[in-house]
Parts: structure tokens; C-alpha cells; sequence
């Protein structure tokens, strides 16, 4: 049998227009950028990568990781697929969200089983939530419900007083409705993050997602354990070791899991099966993601978790790269039985700021 080999690459910096700015306690975002990766193969298939880099969410800078996919990309052309993964995830640098965009590339072009939707399913998925003030956070919370979400992903992390009076004040509209994430975003200082769990009330509360800074796990333990909700860690969760190290940790019951940060999606797979043999709960999704990286994080999502999706950035972005956008009704990702995304060229074109083809020469 002939081997399959990687005939063409092509890879794009793209900017594409949100529907509203989308604030994070770090940075606020008119537009994603993310860079998407064409890849055909030399027995047709095609596949397509996303990868989203988040300035300020991790080392990792957009422009190093430009640099990555057009110096790897030379390398791909002719490579055998199994190869080319492993080229890509056992290059030096510390660059996941590139890595990502590269591998899942590939396993779209060899039409990884995960992401070939025998049966249709559907998917709910959670919705950020931005009213500050109280007539505002009652007609969000009746908007947001009538949408068919039960899952509210509130951000905090700025100042304790203002985010504690803002999630009471979500708290009462609510009335029992939805549940309620509550994302510092590592925005906390260990003792602003104690003082503002020590002032919640834990009533609707499902979870409070990465209190303090990433790297520093001696103060999310300590915020864990005076905590009366659970605590999910996000920014350190990139590999297995860092799983087992979150499952030692006293409370810290979830752990949250983003494709762009396991190199690809087998790895994610297997890296949620990881989260589960330690007895806690996965969530995953990137709010950040565009519709390449939201199908793929959905079509995982329905073989391997249970708690709500945080894969919506599809629905931030102003226009779908997909001819046949992902369906979305009732607070749920709809994906037809044999769906297989059809990429709009052009659109995408209108939008790309920087593009490199890589083929034989």
C-alpha cells in the first residue's frame, strides 16, 4: 500500500470581527486571530487547524508562534502522517497552541474517528455573561435563559467587593434557574481570592475556575481548601503530569481541558480519560476558539465528558468560516449525523492578514 504523505501546507494569519468586545479580567477582544492551517494530502484528503493565541494567557506569543508553524511547515512537505506528528509535538519550544493548529490538521485531513458523526448529536454548551448593573443583570439573565442556556460563566477577579455584590446580585435574579461558573481568570491575589470565597454564597455555584496565578499551585491549593464550591485549575492543566498533580489537590474537583493546549486530539482524548481515572470532572472548551477549533472540541465532548461545553467562541465571531456553520438552538451545539464542515474560502481570504504555501518544489 502506498504511504500517505503531506503534499501541500498552507498556513494563514487571520483577523476576524466579534459580534461584541469579549472582556476577560486580562485583556478585551474585538477580534480573534488565530492561525489556520490547509493541509492536502496525497491521497486528497484535506484538513483543516486553528490555533487561537491568547496574548497574555500563556508564554506563548502569537508572533513565536507564526514563526513555529512557517519554519515546521518546510519540514511537513513529503513526511508520512505519523511522522509529521511526531516531528511537530517533539520539536523544542513550548508553543501548544501551534503545535495544535499543525497537528489537528492532520488528523482532519486522515478523518480521525472522533470527528466522523455517525449519529447526530446535540451538545449544551455554557454562556458568558456580561451585565454589571441591576437592570441590566435581570434582563441579561431572562435573555440568556429564553436562548436555552443553564450554565452562566460569570467573570471575576478585579475587586472583591464589586464581584461579590455583582454574582449575589446574579444570584437572586437567577432564583435557581442556572448554574453558575465563577472564572478569576488568575486575576486573584491568594488573600483577595480567600477573602472573596469566605464572602460567597454557594448557592447555584458550580465551580470557581482558576482563583490565582497559573504557575503558582501553593495558592490555588490554599484558596481550594477554605473553598466552599469546588475549584477548577485551567491555565496549568497542558499535560498529564499536570492532572495528577491537580488530582492531590483538596477540592480542586474539575479540571479543565482545551485542545489547543494537548498538542492534539488524541492527546485531549486521552488527557480527559486522564481526569477521570482520577476521580474528578473534565470540562473543555476554549472561549476563545473559532468554529474549526469549537467543532472538534464538540465532536470530543459528545464521546467523553457530561458537564457543559465551553467551546462557544463560534458564536462571538461576527461571520462563520463554515459554508454549513455549526447549528446552534435551546443552549446547544447541534452536529447532523455525517456533518463535515466546508470551509468558506473566500471569506476567509477577506480576512487573512499574512499567508505561506508550502509544496514540493
Amino acid at each position: 500500500m502506498k504511504t500517505t504523505t503531506i503534499e501541500k501546507l498552507t498556513i494563514r494569519r487571520v483577523k476576524l470581527p466579534l459580534t461584541s468586545p469579549y472582556i476577560l479580567s486580562y485583556r478585551t477582544f474585538n477580534t480573534f486571530e488565530p492561525i489556520i492551517v490547509e493541509l492536502a494530502l496525497s491521497n486528497g484528503g484535506v484538513g483543516w487547524g486553528e490555533g487561537h493565541i491568547s496574548p497574555g494567557s500563556s508564554s506563548e506569543t502569537r508572533d513565536a508562534g507564526w514563526e513555529f508553524v512557517n519554519t515546521i511547515s518546510r519540514r511537513l512537505i513529503g513526511e508520512e502522517l505519523d511522522a509529521a506528528i511526531s516531528l511537530i509535538l517533539q520539536a523544542s519550544g513550548n508553543l501548544p497552541v501551534a503545535k495544535t493548529s499543525l497537528t489537528s490538521a492532520i488528523e482532519m485531513a486522515r478523518s480521525y474517528q472522533t470527528l466522523k458523526t455517525t449519529e447526530a448529536f446535540s451538545f449544551p454548551i455554557l454562556t458568558p455573561f456580561n451585565a454589571t448593573n441591576s437592570c441590566s443583570i435581570g434582563r441579561e439573565i431572562e435573555m440568556r435563559l429564553n436562548e436555552g442556556f443553564r450554565t452562566f460563566k460569570i467573570k471575576v477577579g478585579k475587586d472583591v467587593d464589586q464581584d461579590l455584590s455583582r454574582v449575589a446580585a446574579i444570584q437572586n435574579s437567577l432564583s435557581g434557574r442556572a448554574t453558575l461558573r465563577l472564572d478569576a481568570n488568575r486575576a486573584y491575589s491568594v488573600n483577595d481570592a480567600i477573602k472573596f470565597i469566605k464572602g460567597l454564597n454557594s448557592e447555584q455555584i458550580e465551580l470557581f475556575e482558576q482563583p490565582c496565578n497559573a504557575e503558582d499551585w501553593d495558592a490555588n491549593a490554599e484558596v481550594a481548601k477554605l473553598s466552599s464550591v469546588p475549584v477548577m485549575l485551567d491555565e496549568p492543566i497542558c499535560s498529564f503530569p499536570d492532572i495528577d498533580r491537580a488530582a492531590l489537590i483538596k477540592n480542586v474537583s474539575f479540571c479543565k481541558l482545551k485542545l489547543k493546549r494537548f498538542g492534539s486530539l488524541a492527546r485531549l482524548e486521552s488527557g480527559l480519560s486522564r481526569v477521570q481515572e482520577h476521580g474528578m470532572q473534565a470540562v473543555l472548551g476554549d472561549g476563545l476558539g473559532g468554529d474549526i477549533a469549537c467543532w472538534m472540541e464538540a465532536c470530543v465532548a459528545s464521546r467523553f465528558i457530561q458537564t457543559a461545553g465551553e467551546f462557544n467562541g463560534f458564536l462571538k465571531i461576527n461571520q462563520s468560516l463554515f459554508k454549513n456553520p455549526i447549528k446552534f438552538s435551546d443552549g446547544k451545539v447541534h452536529i447532523p449525523k455525517n456533518y463535515w464542515p466546508e470551509l468558506d474560502i473566500d471569506y476567509m481570504e477577506d480576512q487573512t492578514i499574512t499567508q505561506i504555501q508550502f509544496q514540493p518544489s
